[in-house]
């Protein structure tokens, strides 16, 4: 963060500090600060949660805050950057941005043309941003974080792309107009002989130069001039960019020619060529490769035009008793709204009445209809069918998940990845390098070439200034992440931190959850076997009574298995859950235990009449429990838990891409290694209690870096400790804070879809990096003339400027493949949760019914 010593004497500045909660707190706050040099007046104010400081520097006084324990709030904000074309340009834009008091982070990307800043609220005022990009050179506005806002931004930034758009379109046709009559007339004597001396009989040489002077000049100051603006004074500045070594190469050309063509008397004889066919042709070539930029950059946000346009853009509202069409920004939570078929859900809601299937796949993926009846939740932006709904709005604006989905992908696609920083150091000192190697190129030239020695010394540097522009580098990374992350959106997927996306290239273990995510998380009773002397019906009665104060899912299966046999329980006198182990409770006046094998031991209950049972129901996949009734084993209980259709094949596809697949549950070792050994599964951590699974990823790292998947509710520590947390998303509970990954539906292909994209996005990232660096490695030696003493070949400026434009395009035309990825097991997936019926274990004897 920024500490600048500059003095903000005489001026006020308010902090909000939201950890204060008393007048204690006030106390400490304010002679925090008080001891901080030239700390004028100290005001805390316990209501308003604020404290307003004249005098002392910001950065001073938030690194007191800190050390009290007291740090301020922060927020975010985004700013849209304008005249930003290469890697240099993003380091001198987050370097400005920087220097602002209070920024704690500048994240600048440079294919979204934005920057994402995190500071100190009340301390780095957005005005002040703004106004030091605009220092920097650049153009900046503040995009509004609100969803209609956000909405609004978003059509405002197409709106500004496809300006820029038609600009350099028409500024490229404008150029090419203009240029094509000065390349004909300078290099079609090279084509046709008999050109050059027609030219010379009809209108002479010097009217031939003077008409090239004139149409060249109009190109460079008609629709070149956009790069004079900005080159000279980011050259002024120090700071030179891309623009500045287009500016200085076109005006050497330019220059020479001028020279050359009205004072030749001033050049040695045999130099005095002119080379304006070279700088308007650098010019149209650079403006037609940014027109192409341009239009490549658009179709990189496709994703988040496509997550806009799912938004519906009114409703139908009851009130007053009448029907009303309503835009969407205008409706409230609890509205109540009327859905017909084949309409748009509004907003986030609860069905109040009727019956109707909704298409739910752009939420969850899942290609098969979802029915929706009374108390059923929907998902704004999904597709109602045929029935009519009535429903109430529970989440609107920014709170909806579309929101939050397309506030994820653009928080992913604004990232920067580990490997971007370090393009940006080297794209931040490559222009300057560049020039230095272009005036090393004009002195030795000067000093060893051949004659005419001037005149090649000047084709070369001005061929290393063109060709060594720094475009493709600065665009090869946040291009493929913008794709990628928006592809991945596309397949249910969302990256919730764009740095995940490198990281999950590098996992080499899977770790697994089992209930809920690799089982459909709806276990069911299939046996009870009651101990001598207890009839089975009777213990049920008792064991439902306790279960029926638990949420857990196995409880849920015991009390569904009650029901199914129509017995009714009684209520329970007193309840205590133990963690991971089971439950104790008193029912009828007797003392039940319900729970694992070792929670019998730890209560003293002997288990050893039905262990044998249990280890037979453990491998068979199913988990055994254990019953005790005042303090004598009453019944061993199975419930078994099916696996999603999508289980088996995603573990496969994990298993067939080199990776190691481990289980982690609290499940008994034999019902855990039954199912590892169903699957395939190569390393199970069993009996492990809900806190023991962070410790239980941290042995497996030493395999390697741990991807985990879990539900993101009861696995957040270990979402939290593993290199990649992977939650398995409900389609409406998406915010979950402790994953890096979220996926939208709880098909298990969506862990091997999230692995392929990170895979695919990371190699076309390579890809790019590699021909960006590539290219100017290779070619800025030949544009400089180290193949002219063995080869006689000195590159052209004009195939420089063709081939820095080319290079451009190229990284973009790249990036836009990834827009072809495909689910990799989008198939197999459907075909089997469409035709594959629930997987339930056989049932053994004494199983009750299992619930309809």
């Amino acid at each position: 963060m920024n500490t600048s010593n500059a003095s903000n004497s005489g001026e006020a500045i308010t902090f909000q500090i939201d950890g204060m909660t008393c007048g204690g707190c006030v106390g400490r706050v304010e002679r925090a600060v008080a001891t901080i040099p030239d700390a004028g007046r100290v005001s805390a104010n316990l209501a308003a949660k604020t404290l307003r400081v004249e005098g002392a520097e910001p950065g001073a006084v938030i690194a007191a805050l800190r050390k009290a324990g007291y740090p301020p709030a922060e927020g975010d904000l985004t700013l849209e950057i304008e005249g930003m074309h290469c890697g240099s340009c993003v380091g001198r834009v987050e370097a400005a941005l920087m220097a602002v008091p209070g920024v704690v982070q500048a994240s600048v990307n440079l294919a979204a043309e934005t920057a994402q800043i995190r500071h100190v609220i009340g301390v780095a005022d957005p005005s002040a941003l703004i106004e030091a990009v605009r220092e920097a050179g650049y153009a900046a506005r503040l995009r509004d974080s609100g969803d209609t806002g956000a909405e609004g931004a978003a059509a405002s930034t197409g709106a500004r792309r496809e300006a820029e758009i038609a600009t350099l379109r028409r500024a490229t046709w404008l150029a090419v107009a203009l240029t094509l009559p000065v390349f004909v007339l300078e290099m079609g004597h090279h084509l046709i002989p008999a050109f050059g001396q027609w030219i010379h009989e009809t209108i002479g040489m010097q009217a031939n130069r003077v008409i090239q002077f004139v149409l060249t000049t109009a190109v460079l100051f008609g629709p070149g001039l956009r790069f004079y603006r900005a080159g000279f004074p980011a050259l002024l500045r120090g700071a030179p960019d891309m623009n500045a070594l287009v500016a200085i190469g076109t005006g050497a050309a330019w220059g020479y020619s001028v020279v050359a063509t009205f004072l030749p008397g001033l050049l040695p004889e045999g130099t005095r060529n002119i080379y304006y066919e070279a700088a308007a042709v650098i010019v149209t070539l650079i403006l037609l490769g940014r027109w192409l930029e341009a239009r490549a950059k658009g179709r990189t946000g496709a994703a988040i035009e496509k997550l806009m346009g799912l938004r519906a853009r009114s409703a139908t509202v009851e009130r007053d008793g009448k029907l009303h069409e309503v835009p969407v920004d205008q409706i409230q939570p609890g509205d109540v709204l009327r859905l017909r078929p084949g309409e748009k859900v509004a907003v986030d809601g609860e069905v109040i009445s009727g019956r109707s299937w909704v298409d739910e796949s752009m939420i969850t993926g899942e290609p098969v209809p979802a029915e929706k009846a009374e108390c059923a939740r929907l998902v704004g932006g999904t597709v109602n069918g045929t029935g009519s709904l009535s429903y109430r709005a529970v989440a609107v604006g920014a709170d909806t998940v579309l929101a939050q989905i397309i506030r994820m992908v653009e928080e992913a696609q604004g990232a920067k990845l580990p490997i971007q920083a370090l393009v940006d150091r080297v794209t931040l000192y490559f222009v300057p390098a560049v020039m230095a190697v272009a005036v090393v190129t004009v002195a030795v030239w000067l000093a060893i070439g051949p004659d005419p020695a001037l005149t090649m010394a000047l084709v070369a540097g001005v061929s290393v200034l063109i060709i060594a522009c720094p475009c493709a580098m600065g665009l090869a990374t946040p291009t493929s992440i913008m794709v990628g992350t928006g592809r991945a959106a596309e397949m249910g997927v969302l990256f919730r931190r764009g740095d995940a996306l490198q990281a999950l290239d590098r996992v080499s273990v899977v770790a697994f959850d089992k209930t809920g995510t690799l089982t459909r998380g709806r276990p069911e009773l299939t046996d009870l076997d009651p101990a001598e002397g207890f009839e089975a019906n009777a213990v049920l009665r008792l064991v439902a009574a306790v279960e029926a104060r638990s949420e857990h899912p196995i409880a849920q299966a015991i009390l569904r298995g009650a029901e199914a046999r129509g017995i009714d329980w009684p209520e329970v006198e007193a309840f205590d859950a133990r963690t991971g182990m089971g439950v104790a409770a008193t029912v009828e006046g007797r003392a039940l235990r319900i729970g694992a094998a070792r929670f019998m031991a730890q209560e003293g209950v002997e288990v050893a009449p039905l262990e044998a049972r249990a280890h037979a129901l453990a491998k068979t996949g199913r988990t055994p429990l254990f019953a005790a009734i005042d303090g004598q084993l009453a019944a061993v209980i199975g419930v078994s838990d099916p696996l999603k259709p999508s289980t088996a094949p995603a573990i496969a596809a994990l298993k067939a891409r080199g990776l190691r697949v481990a289980m982690i549950t609290g499940d008994a070792r034999a019902t855990a290694e039954h199912i590892a050994a169903e699957l395939g599964i190569d390393t199970v951590e069993a009996e492990v209690m809900p806190d023991g699974k962070v410790e239980t990823l941290r042995k497996l790292r030493g395999q390697g870096k741990v991807a985990f998947v879990g539900d993101g509710i009861n696995d957040a520590p270990a979402l939290a400790e593993a290199d990649v947390g992977i939650a398995i998303g409900s389609g409406t509970d998406i915010a979950i804070e402790s994953a890096d990954v979220v996926l939208m539906s709880g098909d298990l292909g969506g862990v091997v879809n999230a692995l392929e994209v990170s895979r695919r996005t990371m190699r076309n990232i390579r890809q790019n990096l590699g021909w960006a660096f590539g290219y100017n490695t290779a070619l800025i030696p030949v544009a400089a003339g180290v193949l002219y003493p063995v080869a006689g070949v000195l590159l052209s400026p004009m195939l420089a400027a063709g081939a820095m434009a080319a290079s451009s395009v190229c990284v973009l035309t790249n990036a836009l493949r990834l827009r072809r990825l495909r689910p990799v097991l989008a198939a197999q997936a459907t075909a089997a949760a469409a035709s594959e019926p629930p997987r339930e274990m056989p049932a053994a004897r004494g199983a009750p019914a299992p619930a309809q």
